[in-house]
């Protein structure tokens, strides 16, 4: 037995989740069902991070324990060979035992972007919110700096979290770009580990402040459970994407794939 991890990209749009469930396609599914006919063996891959529907990841990192005799390179081959268009594996390697895609990981990063031209794009339609409405950037930058650190985000978690609701975010961050001639806004934060829908809350929110809809102190005083929390607003799923997980060591899938947990690893996002 061998334990190989992958780092893999997909587009979430028709996806239930990154997770196996019951009620439709899941990466996870995808990704099992693809090895079995690749290798003969059904073995249960673990995901570094749980998406939600809708949701995106183009740094996604998975891990298998398995008895197959196949290279990384002919796993990478023969599982691309098999997995459907909107499932890519970029590459595998080989990891200590112990390595745990979810339990391992000490960081995730996600990004989410927002279409801030008059009219939405057709190139961006799955991957970006459009707004169409000025957003006040300095704003929301102000408002988003006091996620930073250990804190509570039990409010922008949309249900009850099993264990601790603590987090710690090491980074925040908006910021302007383009894509194909298109002007879109940018939300990125890393943290070592996520609630269910807790960056969409968090987006969803910022966007009034960056709408003027809320003032930054309005944002503040939430976030310290001093306002009600039906203020929060969740970010639709499609413009998230998980942008890459990070493990301890400087290790290989830290350098080139996704983000993380250590503290609670039931993170969601």
């Amino acid at each position: 037995m061998r334990t190989v991890a992958l780092r893999l990209a997909y587009d979430g749009g028709d996806f239930v989740g990154s997770q196996w469930q019951t009620n439709g396609r899941s990466v996870q599914g995808e990704l099992e069902g693809a090895w079995q006919q690749l290798t003969g063996m059904r073995e249960r891959m673990m995901l570094a991070g749980r998406t939600d529907a809708g949701v995106h990841a183009c740094g996604q990192v998975a891990s298998i324990r398995s008895a197959t005799r196949l290279s990384c390179h002919e796993l990478v081959r023969g599982l691309n060979g098999i997995l459907p268009d909107d499932v890519a594996i970029y590459e595998a390697w080989p990891v200590d035992e112990g390595f745990h895609a979810r339990h391992t990981a000490i960081r995730r990063v996600y990004r989410y972007m927002v279409d801030a031209g008059v009219a939405p794009s057709p190139l961006l339609r799955r991957n970006a919110l459009h707004i169409s409405a000025p957003l006040d950037i300095e704003a929301m930058t102000g408002a988003a700096q006091g996620l930073l650190g250990m804190h509570d985000f039990a409010v922008f978690a949309d249900s009850p979290a099993e264990g601790s609701t603590v987090r710690r975010v090491d980074r925040v961050s908006w910021s302007r770009d383009e894509w194909w001639n298109h002007s879109v806004v940018v939300f990125e934060i890393a943290a070592n580990a996520f609630l269910r829908h807790m960056v969409r809350n968090i987006v969803g929110t910022l966007l009034l402040v960056g709408q003027h809809r809320i003032d930054a102190a309005r944002f503040a005083a939430l976030f310290a459970g001093q306002a009600p929390r039906h203020v929060v607003r969740l970010a639709p799923a499609h413009g998230l994407c998980l942008m890459m997980v990070e493990y301890p060591h400087g290790g290989r899938a830290a350098a080139e794939a996704s983000v993380a947990a250590r503290e609670d690893t039931r993170g969601w996002e």
